[in-house]
């Protein structure tokens, strides 16, 4: 193992240790956008806790990708196999689901969650 490895390793533990934290803002943020879905608020609105919520899933997830691969070990930093074997674990496939869930939100959020607002069509004199 290369100390590249280990040294990503032990950021990686760091940042999956705030993952609950993170995890719970992300709810936050998508009940605020629920509730104002909810209330028929104006697309400005809309908008801007459209973008918390995807601030808040990106964050949850950089925090759960950094969880999965500490999960897999120091050893899966330099080898392919390594890393494909952590996965079946129980551990491993647990991080790995959570993963491709936050993926999958955030993707929905980005493609319907976020409403479209036109832009302001400059005026000329």
């Amino acid at each position: 193992m290369s100390r590249e490895a280990e040294v990503r390793y032990h950021a990686d533990q760091e940042i999956s240790k705030s993952f609950g934290e993170v995890l719970d803002r992300a709810r936050q943020a998508e009940r605020t956008l629920r509730e104002l879905e909810a209330a028929t608020a104006d697309k400005i609105e809309l908008l801007a806790a459209g973008r918390a919520f995807d601030e808040a899933l990106t964050e949850a997830l950089r925090a759960a990708e950094a969880g999965q691969r500490a999960t897999f070990g120091v050893k899966s930093y330099d080898d392919r196999i390594a890393r494909r074997k952590a996965k079946a674990t129980p551990a491993g496939a647990m991080w790995t689901a959570e993963v491709e869930r936050l993926r999958t939100l955030r993707e929905d959020n980005r493609m319907s969650g976020i409403p479209r607002v036109p832009r302001p069509v400059p005026v000329t004199a």
